[in-house]
Parts: structure tokens; sequence; C-alpha cells
């Protein structure tokens, strides 16, 4: 863009106009992603919001297992007699820790929530 005397031709108004309009744009971009960032409080709650739907989720997820669980037991304890039905329930209780440790993670988790959030405020 130079011209026949070797100095560079002046730009469009237009065209420089559109681009101080984009950087200004770009900019006011770049600050809100900023200010966005620097909210802790704000961030800190959409993370409880986020663990929330995803400790509802996953206690549906369960809740739907154990309902199935309960029907295929209901149905087995129709099938077998009393005395069978008392020993192996007995047995199997003592040899599935699954159900205590299932208890014990959610109760952490719920505390360790609760801890997070109170130790934000």
């Amino acid at each position: 863009m130079s011209d026949k005397n070797g100095s560079a031709a002046k730009p469009d108004l237009a065209v420089l106009r559109e681009e101080i309009k984009q950087t200004r744009a770009d900019l006011g971009e770049t600050v809100q992603a900023l200010a966005a960032r620097a909210d802790v409080k704000a961030r800190a709650r959409e993370q409880v919001e986020q663990t929330k739907e995803r400790v509802l989720t996953q206690a549906a997820a369960v809740t739907g297992r154990v309902r199935e669980a309960a029907f295929g037991a209901t149905e087995k304890v129709r099938e077998t007699s009393p005395g069978e039905l008392a020993h192996e329930a007995g047995t199997r209780v003592r040899a599935n820790p699954f159900p205590a440790v299932l208890v014990f993670a959610g109760v952490a988790a719920v505390v360790g929530v609760i801890l997070i959030v109170r130790g934000r405020r």
C-alpha cells in the first residue's frame, strides 16, 4: 500500500472504525470472562449445584437398583421356604459389606460438601 512517492497510503476510515469496533467487542468479552473467573462465590455456588445434581443422579440410579433388588428378593421369598431363606439371608448380609460401605461413602460425601460450602463463606 504505498503510492508512487514511497509513503504509505492512508488507511480507509471505515476500515479503521470497523477494526476499533471489533477490538472493543473482543476486549468486552475478555473483561467479562475475567470478571466471571474472579467471582469466587458464584463459582463455588456453581460447583455446589453441579455436585448436588451429580449426587441426585447417582441417588436415583442407586434407588432404581435397590428397588430391583428388593423386587427380586420378594420374588425369591415367595419361592423358598422360610428356613432356607433365613439361613441364606444371614450368610449373605455377613459376607457382603458393600451396603455399609455405600452408606459410609454417602455420609462422607455429604459432610465434605457441607464443610466445603461453610469454609468458603
